[in-house]
């Protein structure tokens, strides 16, 4: 955090003057940073200071309500500029956020070109390939030269997000090739497009998922991904930032699932957020473990006449809801990243049951041991039981845990929704009715 302390100690000494020439020559990233950290009043005074190229890129690394803030903060025709100037992805991802009347009146400011390519955008559902694109792309027809290409690509892509990747198109806009800034670079003027540029394209449709689009690119070590609509017409692109953020994104939401977390949240989000965000669940943690703690309510009778017991469930309850959260991650994670797909259900399901069936036996020896240790020498019998309970319950966690977020994924939801404390939950209610089931009949047979 040097920038952080930099800006912070020239604010000390309220040297505005100082403090400008540093902002002005940070990276923006550092500069957005410095600005959501300061107080609601000195935001809008600290952007002030950016000169205009610097107060356009640090916008976009602002988060969305600090960047309301400044929008209500500054003058109608700075505002208009910032936004002017913004990426239409970026653009729409602002207005997503805004009050519907703050975004149509910020709409009636952008120029008729901006304006069409951010309703493009608006226009497709929230969490597809068409919201996550840009507008912004090098677009070449396949009639021209090499020399022809570099020239449009100098006189009229300059403002383009990325000119690593031109895409040729025909009249119809139909994406037919793409080549690269390089290929170009190295090829003589007058070659034709055409024979150097590569017909094997990879692209995605206007409609397909963020998440997959992301791991096209993932998969084919992309910088930019061409998006197209149903008929095949070149509508956009996808960028390796965003692309980023959506992994990013993911990979926290699945986290914060898995350890019963609604939501996407902040480390530092205020009391009010975190509670918010966990209470809902861990109250509904209480309602499912009651169905846990009436598996219990039976055999109190049974408790009371062998007291072990009440040492030995415990350790049998965490050890199986550890082993289903292992396998639970490990799967969610594997389907995340494109490693496995619900097509690899019984693949999947043999390698974990065979690695589960070596911890299921670790682990029913240890409780075996255990309980023989902690129980009278007339009652050393329940270990067993206990140690070929765990063995059980251990398969048992190592099947859901494999198959619950396969078949999610095959229905075509979020894998992720089978949450930790869900499975642990149900784990235990079904270990201690097994357990004391058995225990239970056993006394009867000895009486």
């Amino acid at each position: 955090m040097l920038a952080q302390d930099i800006c912070n100690s020239v604010l000390d000494i309220a040297d505005l003057n100082q403090l400008k020439c540093n902002l002005n020559h940070l990276q923006p990233f550092d500069v957005g940073e410095f600005i959501t950290h300061l107080p609601k009043k000195k935001r809008a005074i600290a952007f002030r200071l950016l000169n205009k190229n610097q107060a356009i890129d640090v916008f976009e690394y602002l988060p969305p309500q600090v960047q309301e803030e400044l929008i209500n903060s500054l003058h109608d025709v700075q505002v208009a500029q910032i936004v002017e100037e913004m990426s239409p992805d970026e653009r729409a991802v602002l207005f997503d956020e805004l009050p519907a009347k703050v975004v149509k009146r910020l709409l009636q400011e952008l120029s008729p070109e901006q304006r069409q390519a951010t309703a493009t955008i608006l226009g497709y559902p929230e969490g597809t390939a068409g919201r996550l694109m840009t507008t912004e792309y090098v677009r070449l027809k396949e009639g021209l030269t090499v020399g022809e290409a570099l020239s449009k690509i100098r006189y009229q892509d300059e403002d383009k997000e990325t000119i690593y990747y031109a895409y040729v198109t025909d009249n119809n806009r139909k994406l037919v090739s793409v080549v690269s800034l390089r290929q170009l670079l190295f090829t003589f003027p007058d070659v034709l497009l055409r024979n150097i540029a590569s017909s094997r394209v990879i692209k995605v449709k206007t409609e397909t998922s963020q998440e997959e689009a992301a791991q096209v690119m993932k998969r084919y070590d992309l910088i930019a991904l061409p998006v197209a609509d149903r008929e095949d017409r070149l509508v956009g692109i996808i960028t390796i930032d965003d692309v980023v953020d959506i992994l990013e994104e993911e990979a926290t939401e699945d986290i914060q699932k898995l350890a019963g977390i609604s939501g996407d949240e902040a480390a530092l989000a205020s009391p009010q957020v975190t509670i918010r965000k966990r209470l809902p669940w861990l109250l509904g943690n209480i309602l499912l473990y009651i169905t846990a703690a009436s598996a219990i309510a039976p055999f109190q009778k049974v408790i009371a006449v062998v007291p072990v017991l009440a040492i030995i469930m415990p350790i049998l309850a965490n050890s199986s809801g550890n082993v289903a959260f292992q396998v639970l991650s490990v799967t969610v994670r594997g389907l995340g990243v494109g490693e496995v797909t619900p097509k690899d259900t019984m693949k999947l399901l043999r390698k974990e049951l065979t690695a589960g069936l070596g911890t299921a036996i670790g682990l029913g020896l240890s409780l075996t041991a255990l309980s023989m240790m902690w129980s009278p020498p007339d009652e050393r019998w329940i270990s067993f039981v206990a140690g070929f309970v765990m063995l059980i319950n251990v398969l048992i966690a190592v099947t859901l845990g494999t198959l619950l977020p396969m078949g999610l994924k095959k229905l075509k939801l979020d894998p992720a929704l089978i949450s930790g404390p869900l499975m642990t939950t149900t784990l235990d209610a079904i270990g201690f009715m097994t357990f004391l089931s058995m225990i239970s009949m056993a006394l009867q047979i000895l009486r």
